[in-house]
């Protein structure tokens, strides 16, 4: 486990690169159930279980990106095509007797529950993004989807291997409402979370076009406008629907599906009492 940040951008590179990620129990347990019946497994069932789980989903990018070149001369943007490309016998094969973040961090009960709480964000993220591309008639709705799940991916990864930093952070932030997340990471790391995970990116050699879609910068693309909500909407409502940044999170959200408040309200199961608040706030508007 890393106690102290380290001093530069590079040496968390290289940690990172050199440990062994862990993946859910929950989804190693899936994957042993559809092993039992591999004759009848497709790639496409395999790839819903992959994209359950942002650690086991980076695998399997960062596994084919060794193939670049080789045998790939295009890149991979989806763990479907990926899978296909590895063959369902050599996936097992590869991903067997993997780790468990459970397993990483039974005596680390804090930030077991830190990172499964950032996990279920990210699930739920997906999810939007995968929901609201679909809406959108998106070329690839996968490559959204994916880049939801990868968007915090640098976070995940702090809460499984420097899981005191991780709680810091927290702490600022739970004392200090106001402190934003960007500014907690530095004084705690030296470093955004946001540009770790970026480098990470180049460093794995990751397809660029899911680096576009990580990345808020390009917001202005409606692809990664699709991404940056699912992300902001996923993160403000992960207690509940009171947050004070949802609405412009909602009106933001219209505007990317042209839909009016009322039926996104309906979409996203908002409880009526809160409904109803946010409704007349918009007539007012």
């Amino acid at each position: 486990m890393v106690e102290q940040p380290f001093k530069t951008k590079e040496a968390w590179i290289e940690y990172f690169s050199a440990v062994d990620m862990p993946i859910l129990r929950q989804t190693a347990r899936r994957l042993e159930e559809v092993r039992q019946n591999i004759d009848q497994v497709s790639g496409r069932h395999i790839a819903s279980i992959v994209l359950q789980d942002p650690l086991l989903a980076i695998k399997v990018l960062g596994y084919i990106q060794r193939f670049q070149g080789k045998y790939l001369h295009s890149d991979i943007t989806t763990i479907a095509n990926a899978i296909m490309m590895i063959g369902i016998e050599p996936f097992f094969a590869h991903f067997e007797s993997l780790a468990t973040i459970e397993e990483r961090l039974k005596d680390e009960p804090r930030a077991l529950l830190g990172v499964l709480h950032v996990i279920r964000r990210v699930q739920q993220a997906s999810r939007y993004a995968q929901k609201w591309a679909f809406e959108r008639h998106d070329m690839n709705i996968e490559e959204v989807e994916l880049a939801a799940l990868l968007h915090d991916l640098a976070e995940i990864l702090l809460w499984c291997f420097a899981p005191k930093l991780a709680i810091e952070i927290r702490r600022r932030q739970q004392a200090d409402p106001a402190l934003r997340s960007a500014t907690a990471q530095m004084q705690v790391l030296g470093i955004r979370l946001f540009d770790l995970q970026l480098a990470l990116c180049d460093a794995w050699r990751l397809p660029e076009l899911l680096k576009t879609l990580m990345d808020d910068v390009n917001a202005e693309l409606p692809r990664v406008r699709n991404v940056v909500l699912a992300v902001n909407l996923a993160r403000h409502s992960a207690n509940d629907w009171n947050n004070p940044a949802l609405p412009d999170d909602f009106a933001a959200i219209e505007n990317l599906l042209h839909i009016d408040r009322q039926t996104l309200l309906a979409r996203l199961n908002v409880p009526d009492d809160i409904a109803v608040k946010y409704l007349s706030e918009d007539r007012r508007q």
